[in-house]
């Protein structure tokens, strides 16, 4: 949840000799514990043995129903921070920490990694607890305008209806900004809401914003870069969005072997750079706390109005 308990609370842990008095009653005529090792302190025990590692944590009811479905940075310390007093007192959590009854994990190479497996599997199994964290809002998507000749990515929560590919949804919308912002220093997408067309030369006099500056954008509103080229860039996109991150490096790791074997030695070392930064999403910090405002800046002298 994005109201869920902080990793590093130092509240101390739910046992059984206190469970009763710190952690809610459960709801009437709830199922009981199908198991003899099952239930709360069950879960709570498979949580210490979670790995402090990247990956989405599922809560099952005592039905074994997935309920609730988050990401995390740290497996451990994320999830077990439901299993403290301060989760079962918490008006936010009380009601989803009273129906948890078993707890799985599925890891992940990276926090965004972890966060595009958490969207599928909301989007999969829609659990209840995070269906109510809408709170009257729709869910955040990444969406792709597929139609234009330099397609836009953005976060949206009203997409289009057509004319777009979409992806989500995003159980944050802060995490979700840090993962665009990840991705785009890698795949070098626009997020701008110009109208580009490739034909109209008077894009070439346009002054691209920062993002061009500080290598995050390829600048096609300047037109420095080919329509063939900067679509390449969101088919890799797409791909790692789609889950198959070990193909599209097994593709990339061609294309910069065959650009090398071709003397074409700046693409090569671009190539090498993506992949690296592909291959070290572990260490591009917390997507939830470095998410950068996006900079739009367009100055009125060099407009490309005719």
């Amino acid at each position: 949840m994005d109201d869920q308990p902080d990793d590093s609370h130092s509240d101390e842990p739910i046992t059984p000799g206190d469970e009763a008095a710190s952690r809610p009653s459960a709801a009437p005529g709830a199922a009981a514990d199908p198991s003899p090792t099952g239930g709360f302190e069950h879960a709570a025990a498979k949580v210490r043995a979670f790995p402090q590692t990247p990956g989405v944590y599922l809560m099952k009811d005592a039905a074994g129903v997935v309920i609730y479905v988050g990401k995390a940075k740290n497996l451990r310390a994320r999830a077990g921070s439901y299993f403290l007093k301060a989760a079962a007192e918490d008006r936010r959590t009380t009601d989803l920490v009273t129906e948890i009854h078993d707890i799985d994990f599925v890891p992940a190479e990276s926090e965004v990694d972890a966060l595009l497996v958490e969207s599928r599997l909301i989007k999969d199994v829609q659990p209840k607890y995070n269906r109510s964290q809408k709170d009257d809002k729709s869910f955040p998507y990444l969406e792709i305008f597929v139609r234009e000749d330099f397609p836009r990515v953005e976060l949206t929560r009203e997409p289009q209806s057509r004319g777009t590919k979409l992806y989500g949804p995003f159980a944050s919308a802060g995490s979700l900004r840090g993962a665009i912002q990840v991705l785009q220093k890698i795949f070098k997408f626009r997020t701008c809401s110009l109208d580009i067309d490739e034909h109209d030369e008077k894009w070439r006099w346009f002054r691209p914003c920062l993002l061009a500056s500080i290598q995050q954008c390829t600048a096609p509103c300047n037109l420095r870069v080919s329509k063939e080229d900067y679509r390449r860039d969101i088919h890799r996109l797409r791909m790692f969005l789609e889950g198959k991150k070990k193909k599209l490096l097994a593709e990339m790791g061609e294309e910069m072997r065959v650009a090398a074997a071709g003397l074409l030695f700046e693409k090569a070392a671009r190539l090498r750079d993506e992949i690296h930064m592909l291959e070290t999403l572990d260490q591009r910090g917390d997507i939830d706390e470095h998410a950068q405002p996006e900079v739009f800046y367009i100055d009125p002298k060099k407009t490309a109005t005719t």
